[in-house]
């Protein structure tokens, strides 16, 4: 079995067309494709906002005004800057 990777173009009618040589002849084959949109096309696709919903923000800026947040202690952590590597 050998797996061959392509990039190709899919025009206006929507029909994917397909030249692969294999370097085998009177053979019978049997063929998997699986098509996925290219990281480009996906770009091109993805919301605005770096994928935040549309208004998310504007709706969900001041929510916890009347609700303040309460930061527990981080802790006592080692001293690092003295640390060495065995």
């Amino acid at each position: 079995m050998k797996t061959i990777t392509i990039n190709s173009h899919v025009g206006q009618d929507g029909i994917l067309h397909l030249d692969i040589p294999v370097n085998i002849s009177n053979a019978d084959l049997t063929v998997t494709i699986i098509v996925k949109p290219s990281d480009n096309s996906q770009q091109e696709n993805k919301p605005k906002g770096k994928g935040w919903p549309a208004n998310f923000f504007e709706e969900t800026s001041g929510c916890l005004k009347d609700t303040p947040l309460v930061i527990d202690s981080e802790g006592v952590f080692d001293d690092l800057e003295n640390f060495k590597l065995s």
